[in-house]
């Protein structure tokens, strides 16, 4: 048993084991590990603050999202009120335009109908004329000219009476 491998190995290791700890290499390792856990909680810490961070800033993105949905539908709705009294007044411009060209329309009929009017009369006045001349100059012809104009003399007499 002296001379096993395993039984100088387990000494060397207890050997090793003391020397480590009467050199302060146990407070060392200890030491180590305590600025290794306050390591770990540091960076936890800095992990928890950048979460709260992190959340602040999707909250304001979210709040800012919001009040951006809400300033859109705001200028959807004012477009579209203004589209429709647009549309009102243009309708409203559109019947006053049609009433206006209606009324002119009329105008120019009743000129129109005016001026046939006073055309008939006219060519009825120049056929009358024209045929009281041929007439008159069919019965002055026949030799009925001086009873004619007696008759019209004693009509002017009788009229002026």
């Amino acid at each position: 048993m002296l001379f096993a491998a395993e039984f100088w190995v387990g000494v060397a290791f207890f050997i090793f084991v003391g020397i480590v700890v009467k050199m302060g290499g146990w407070k060392a390792a200890l030491a180590g590990l305590d600025n290794r856990g306050e390591k770990i909680r540091a960076e936890l810490e800095d992990a928890k603050q950048l979460r709260l961070e992190a959340q602040r800033v999707l909250a304001d993105y979210q709040k800012k999202r919001q009040q951006a949905e809400a300033e859109a539908e705001e200028i959807v709705r004012a477009a579209r009120a203004e589209a429709e009294r647009l549309a009102q007044d243009t309708q409203a411009k559109l019947a006053d335009f049609v009433v206006r060209r209606t009324k002119m329309a009329e105008q120019k009929i009743a000129q129109a109908e005016a001026q046939a009017t006073a055309d008939v009369r006219a060519a009825a006045a120049d056929a009358a004329v024209s045929a009281s001349e041929t007439i008159l100059r069919n019965t002055v012809k026949s030799g009925g000219g001086d009873a004619l104009l007696t008759q019209g003399l004693a009509d002017v007499r009788a009229r002026m009476n």
